[in-house]
Formats: C-alpha cells, structure tokens, sequence
C-alpha cells in the first residue's frame, strides 16, 4: 500500500471514489510538488477552498436544527470549535490522514503546529473531494459521521469557550488570579513570524503556546495552561 495509492484510506473512511485522483489530490501539499514535478495531480487547495465552504454549510445546517433555542452567537461559537484548525487535525489523525499525506521531505519532518494546519487544510480537502465525487449527500453524512459526532463532546469540555476566556474564568474562581500573557520569544520575518508566549499566574508561569501571531500564541498558552491545570 503505498501514499500514491491510498485505497486503504477509502476502506477504513468507508467511501469509494469514483475519480481516485481526486482522493490523492486531497492528500497532496503544495510542497510534495516541488519535489515530485510529474505528480498526476495537483496540490489540494482549490480542494480545500470548497471543502471548507461544504463544511460550514453542513454543520450550520446541523446546528441550526439541533439547537433551535440557541441565539447565532452561541451557534457561530459551537460551529467554530467543531471546525478550527485544531479539531480538523486531531480528526484528521483519528481517521489516519496522517499516513497518506503526500508532503516534500522537509514538511514530512515537521510534527508541530505547522503539521496541524496541513492536517486541517487537507480534512477539507478531503470534504471538498468527497462532494465533487459522490454529490453532497455524501460528504453531509462524512462529515456528521467523523466531526458532527464530537458535538456532545464539545459542549462537555467547554469547547467553544475561547481558551484564553476560560482559563481566565477558571482561575480567577479557582485561585482567585487573573492570568497575565508575556512575550518570551518571537523569530522571522515580518511575513512568516512566530511568537512563543507564558501564561502566568503569579509569578509562576504556567505553560507556553506559539503561533503565528501573540494573539495565536496567547490562545495556545491558555489553551496548555488548562490541559497542564487540568481545569474545563
């Protein structure tokens, strides 16, 4: 079985592609082309484009008619923590995409923050591949299956509440701080920064997040602040 051809993925996703390229162009990064000019297909971003439009649109849908007495506010949070970057890509692990990306050698190496959005990215790829191939219906049902399926678990773990906001909820009603946020590092030029932020509580620092940004990198903090408190 090899990532070129991906028919274990279909089996354990349950699908059937009519057009397998479509399938492997969902796997395949911008970067793997680089490296692999006569790949048969394309990079996955017109892929993703649409899988992320197919997304939104089924699990507004969805949430619409779960929750009917809910006001848009709390719906557009709800539809955010299913479909963000960090969700996407643990989903995306969970049905083994991970296995059958097509990435160039230096991609491949990275399992950080930058490998979750390639998760993420492709998850919609995926989406976008699965209507163009079997209609809507289909890629409505993929999707209720694989993330629509966490609803309960969202709301359980507080999962639409910005992370900064609850960790700030949890420990002013725990320890009775409000938590302050400082810049320990930042790299890179103007258009490709990174930032590693701490969270503390006190004068002890809690955790740290990096990101693209200090407000990314302050989300990840909070959001590591938590886990590491095992607080929400």
């Amino acid at each position: 079985m090899s990532k070129n051809n991906p028919e274990g993925l279909e089996k354990s996703l349950g699908l059937s592609f009519r057009n397998k390229d479509l399938l492997l162009q969902a796997l395949t990064h911008r970067s793997y082309l680089n490296e692999n000019p006569d790949s048969r297909t394309g990079h996955n971003e017109r892929l993703e484009f649409l899988g992320d439009a197919v997304l939104e649109l089924v699990v507004t849908e969805a949430l619409y008619e779960k929750f009917p007495d809910k006001p848009e506010g709390d719906l557009t949070s709800f539809r955010a923590a299913l479909v963000n970057a960090k969700m996407l890509s643990d989903v995306a692990v969970d049905i083994k995409i991970n296995d059958f990306l097509l990435l160039s050698r230096g991609e491949a190496k990275d399992v950080g923050r930058a490998r979750q959005y390639i998760l993420a990215n492709a998850m919609e790829a995926l989406i976008g591949a699965i209507h163009l191939d079997q209609g809507y219906d289909a890629a409505r049902d993929f999707i209720a299956r694989v993330i629509l399926s966490r609803t309960n678990e969202m709301l359980e773990k507080k999962l639409y509440k910005d992370p900064k906001s609850l960790f700030q909820e949890e420990a002013q009603e725990r320890v009775s701080v409000t938590p302050v946020y400082e810049v320990m590092r930042e790299w890179g030029p103007d258009h490709d920064k990174h930032f590693v932020v701490g969270v503390y509580l006190g004068k002890d620092m809690v955790a740290e997040g990096e990101g693209p940004s200090k407000q990314s990198a302050q989300e990840e903090a909070a959001r590591n602040g938590l886990a590491a408190k095992s607080w929400g």
